[in-house]
């Protein structure tokens, strides 16, 4: 099939483009079916020189005053033109084009297109596109793809690439019943592929978006109940009953367990000692004191005689959980010994591990996705806890489930999600709750900001790093790009490394560096020896620092509400006042207003709540906010109307047909086959 074909397979994209593709994660043609884009250029109407407003992108029309001139400043060729029209006067300027002064004839219509800026006082357009008026009438109203991009792949190679897999590709069967698709007025399967990348507008988009949405949702939902089904009333092989060294160490600690602590702690020391296998999910906002539980847990399991494995999502978060634990280990005089497997470790590191393991000297386990490779044998695994669940997915928490006897489950997650949405997303799960915080944090204070403050802000954190603490600044981008006007981690560092004093050490993370790189930047961030770390979300999740006391976010408006709050709780961790300072880049009321919900609440449940009032089902411009749950459109809070409906046909379609075995389901049936093997492996379900 072609769709299964490697990128390179298509025609013009030879190995070099190919390996471009790659660092997105397109490999084959069906990947590049399914690069959705991730925002879209809509050309409207175009307006006179006086209703134009900055900072936006606009369409212009009028006459030129004179021909466009060609003029040499240094190096570069600059091509200068001015529009007039009865409302005012607009600059227009292009780089290194100088071919345009044959084009930019006075007295010709032109329509001109770009982001207007203000430029010495002057309205201005740099680099905007050209159209006559016939050529623009053609593109108004539509919408244009913009797709991620890297560099040295832009977008119009990207369109052109998906413009050829679509025209390629082998049309799929449909596969949700006809009953479903009617009752919700859902596109077919095909025409929602094709007009997600090319809606003719936004009415379109939407008809495609709302199909695509729907089936996320529905195959996400259809393998996590088969997960239930699978699981429920599994009698368990290891019965964990209460320690009293356990209870011994809990009452040492320096500071008692909140009461929502306690809670969350009885109900999962019931579930590993009532006989069924453990499945729950703890959810509790950030430093809201999930990882005691975890610790808690880790040493009933122990004490029992069995081993407990804790996975995090990243190295420098799993060697912080390992460090952690052997200090409260040895400030109280707890005999059992932890262990700690990571992928970097050198190879005579990781053979002392795995002997440790299978000889049970180790009795718990801490380290990545590394604990789920073959070669690690455990020996009367009991429990396993997965941090930051949502970094996982299902099929890698059955990974390392399946390396014992079937053990209990527990699952850490920060995403504040509203209960109602909590039991549908994490349906093969039983849910705790800690919804309060220890009594020993200070609140952060926040404040929303716009661009006339970051000298200020700067200032602010210099003396901040001057008291000996750090900080965070995210980016919205990795690097500058033509499409999006918003700031990026590589130029923002620089800017910041000639603002701040030489003492300060600047530095920057992304996702686009290798594992390797991440994790030393992230160690060195932890030692304090970089104070101020630019940052894409990356570190949203994946490192604890708290001496880190300010976290400055960039284009804020851009950002879901419930991921600012995650990322605004990677400070606050330590004793000392924390600040969350949020630029908001826009100027405009609506994302002021959704700001304010964060500025006047640290409440990770309440801002969730909120924002899903607050974001109808059209609002689906911004970057989404659910990344986490690794769908590729579906957003839990905008789409949470889809979500419940989805839940509840999930529901009937397994109480009418639970095996799928009915002929006007054989093609859902092999969907969700293809479904359940790319998204977790063979589970056996």
């Amino acid at each position: 099939m072609m769709t299964e074909q490697p990128i390179t397979s298509l025609k013009g994209i030879g190995e070099k483009t190919g390996k471009l593709f790659e660092k997105l994660g397109v490999f084959t043609v069906q990947d590049l079916v399914e690069y959705y884009p991730r925002a879209y250029d809509s050309y409207n109407q175009p307006v006179s020189v006086g209703e134009l407003k900055p900072d936006s992108v606009m369409a212009v029309k009028g006459f030129l005053h004179k021909n466009g001139e060609v003029r040499r400043f240094s190096k570069v060729q600059v091509v200068l033109a001015s529009l007039h029209d009865d409302t005012g006067a607009l600059q227009l300027i292009w780089y290194n084009m100088a071919f345009l002064r044959t084009v930019l004839k006075a007295g010709v219509p032109f329509i001109f297109r770009g982001r207007v800026i203000k430029k010495s006082g002057r309205l201005t357009m740099e680099q905007p596109e050209i159209f006559s008026p016939n050529d623009y009438e053609k593109v108004l109203h539509s919408m244009q793809p913009i797709y991620g991009q890297t560099k040295g792949l832009g977008n119009k190679a990207i369109v052109k690439a998906v413009s050829q897999a679509l025209e390629h590709r082998q049309m799929e069967r449909e596969y949700l019943p006809l009953t479903i698709r009617e009752k919700y007025e859902l596109a077919e399967c095909n025409f929602a592929v094709e007009h997600i990348h090319f809606p003719s507008n936004q009415q379109e988009f939407l008809f495609a978006r709302k199909r695509l949405v729907f089936d996320e949702f529905f195959f996400f939902l259809l393998s996590v109940r088969l997960l239930r089904e699978k699981r429920e009333e599994q009698k368990s092989e290891y019965i964990i009953c209460p320690s009293p060294h356990v209870e011994s160490f809990k009452n040492q600690l320096p500071y008692s367990l909140t009461e929502a602590q306690e809670k969350a702690y009885r109900e999962v020391c019931q579930d590993m000692s009532g006989g069924l296998i453990m499945n729950r999910l703890v959810q509790g906002d950030v430093g809201s004191g999930k990882t005691i539980i975890a610790v808690l847990a880790l040493l009933q399991a122990a004490y029992n005689g069995f081993q407990g494995a804790l996975m995090a999502p990243t190295e420098v978060l799993a060697k912080q959980h390992y460090e952690g634990i052997l200090e409260l280990f040895s400030k109280y005089g707890v005999n059992k010994v932890p262990v700690l497997i990571t992928g970097s470790m050198t190879a005579k590191e990781k053979r002392l591990a795995y002997e440790k393991i299978a000889s049970h000297e180790a009795d718990i386990i801490i380290g990545t996705h590394a604990l789920i490779q073959e070669k690690v044998k455990y020996d009367n695994l009991a429990l396993v806890i997965t941090d930051e669940q949502h970094r996982f997915g299902v099929g890698q928490r059955e990974a390392l489930g399946n390396k014992g006897k079937a053990p209990h489950v527990l699952v850490m997650s920060a995403t504040p999600i509203p209960r109602t949405l909590a039991i549908i997303i994490y349906g093969d799960l039983d849910i705790s709750v800690i919804d309060q915080l220890p009594a020993n944090r200070l609140p952060i204070k926040n404040c929303v900001v716009d661009k006339g403050f970051r000298k200020k802000a700067y200032s602010f954190i210099a003396g901040e790093a001057a008291k000996g603490h750090q900080a965070y600044v995210i980016c919205p981008m990795v690097e500058e790009s033509e499409q999006i006007d918003a700031e990026n981690v590589l130029d923002y560092t620089k800017i910041l490394q000639k603002e701040l004093p030489a003492s300060v050490k600047v530095e920057y993370l992304h996702g686009k560096m290798k594992g390797k790189e991440k994790n030393q930047i992230m160690e060195r961030f932890a030692r304090n020896e970089i104070q101020v770390l630019v940052s894409t979300t990356v570190i949203e999740v994946g490192v604890n620092v708290p001496n880190a006391t300010v976290m400055m976010i960039e284009n804020a408006e851009r950002f879901g509400l419930a991921q600012l709050h995650q990322l605004r709780g990677r400070v606050g961790r330590g004793a000392s006042q924390s600040y969350c300072i949020m630029v908001n880049c826009s100027g405009e009321d609506g994302a002021g207003e959704r700001l304010d919900i964060l500025n006047k609440s640290n409440d990770g449940f309440f801002i969730a709540s909120e924002d899903l009032k607050l974001r109808g089902p059209g609002d689906i411009f911004g970057l989404r906010q659910s990344g986490d749950m690794e769908f590729r459109l579906a957003d839990i809070f905008t789409d949470a109307n889809i979500l419940k409906t989805v839940s509840e046909e999930v529901k009937k379609l397994l109480e009418e047909d639970g095996e799928l075995s009915l002929e006007e389901h054989r093609e859902l049936k092999k969907r969700l086959d293809g479904y359940l093997e790319k998204s977790y492996g063979k589970l056996n379900l």
